[in-house]
């Protein structure tokens, strides 16, 4: 697969000239890392929470329960920090009702029609819980597991440090497969994942992180203003169940095309059946180029935040919180109501595993999964 052999790589991110005067600063905080209990489990297990501090003040709070990103404090164009992620204060709500705020997604992120696949000439049945569908990773994905963790501060930033090993047929796929995943806040406003994983039989292996971003704060409102810019020419259109037909289709002359800047808003509500099937955007990207790249900008012209996503990934996929309808209570008392946060996930296509010309998501013993993704924070 791509991701197996794809080395890790550590360029400098280019952005505007304007954001990067506004996001360097003088240093504000001593980087460090905390920890403190998060909640119990049912099974008597506590999940514990890490509040990452960087040098320029800049924080993000993550649990080992499923990876999860609970908030993250960013500056807007004056300096002011503001918390830019959806969440929820406590374990218990995530435990009880969570679209995968801020998790990891694996071992499949996003959805396998039909919850199966073949592989080497043998099928497997996977957990169905998305109507015909199995969407990341199933019913008790990598989102809902406790990760061992450990951390330390190094001169980039703060670091957590998650594994976890998932069985052999746990959600129905194949290998016991050890799972890395590493947090870095680093000092230049950047958070930072790296993902591997190696596996003892042949498997598929799709990861990505699933945080909802509001650049204006969460609970602030839509995200319909917020100006995206993606770094892709096609995309992969879906069916009725919102999978990929297996068409890697033009962005041109769409509502898909965000080659230039324009608005989250500006054509979400177009007459055009892929807005209709996902209720707006709920489509991968297939991102040019290869190696670490850019994939996406985003630019909140209120506050002044600009994020930049870079990643390995072959893909993108933009969710515009569609399915959000007012029955998550955020952090600040504020119901998420639909389409008041967003999703820019890397990952390999949706489906890859069924369509044998998408790229290969196949990871095979002696092989190890690599993947790296950062978002970076800046204002203009």
């Amino acid at each position: 697969m791509q991701s197996s052999v794809t080395p890790l790589l550590h360029p400098v991110v280019a952005v505007t000239a304007s954001a990067v005067l506004l996001s360097i600063a003088p240093v504000q905080a001593k980087s460090g890392i905390t920890r403190a209990e998060f909640g119990q489990l049912s099974n008597g297990r506590t999940a514990h929470i890490y509040t990452l501090t960087n040098a320029r003040g800049m924080k993000a709070r993550i649990t080992n329960y499923g990876g999860i990103v609970v908030s993250l404090h960013a500056p807007d164009r004056r300096g002011r920090m503001a918390d830019v992620v959806l969440g929820y204060n406590n374990l218990s709500d995530y435990i009880k009702a969570t679209p995968y705020f801020g998790a990891i997604t694996g071992r499949y992120a996003n959805r396998i029609a039909g919850g199966k696949f073949t592989l080497d000439g043998k099928t497997y049945t996977l957990a169905k819980n998305n109507g015909p569908n199995h969407l990341h990773g199933g019913k008790v994905g990598f989102d809902k597991r406790l990760w061992t963790a450990k951390t330390k501060v190094t001169g980039r930033g703060p670091v957590l440090d998650l594994y976890y090993v998932s069985p052999n047929t746990e959600e129905g796929y194949p290998g016991n497969l050890s799972t890395r995943v590493i947090y870095t806040l680093t000092n230049d406003n950047e958070l930072r994942i790296d993902y591997s994983a190696v596996t003892d039989k042949p498997t598929v292996l799709n990861l990505t992180h699933h945080s909802y971003f509001n650049l204006k704060g969460e609970g602030k409102g839509d995200i319909l203003g917020h100006r995206l810019m993606l770094n892709a020419n096609r995309f992969t259109p879906v069916d009725a169940n919102l999978i990929p037909t297996g068409k890697l289709q033009s962005v041109r002359g769409t509502p898909f095309d965000f080659l230039r800047y324009h608005t989250l808003g500006q054509h979400i509500g177009a007459n055009n059946v892929q807005l209709q099937r996902g209720k707006g955007y709920d489509h991968n990207f297939v991102l040019n180029g290869r190696g670490f790249r850019t994939a996406a900008r985003v630019h909140e012209p209120i506050s002044g935040r600009l994020m930049t996503v870079s990643t390995t990934e072959p893909g993108i996929q933009l969710y515009t919180g569609n399915f959000l309808d007012a029955t998550n209570i955020g952090k600040s008392g504020v119901p998420y109501k639909f389409r008041t946060g967003f999703c820019l996930e890397t990952q390999h296509f949706p489906d890859s595993p069924n369509k044998k010309h998408f790229p290969r998501t196949t990871l095979r013993p002696g092989q190890v999964y690599r993947q790296t993704t950062i978002y970076r924070f800046g204002a203009r």
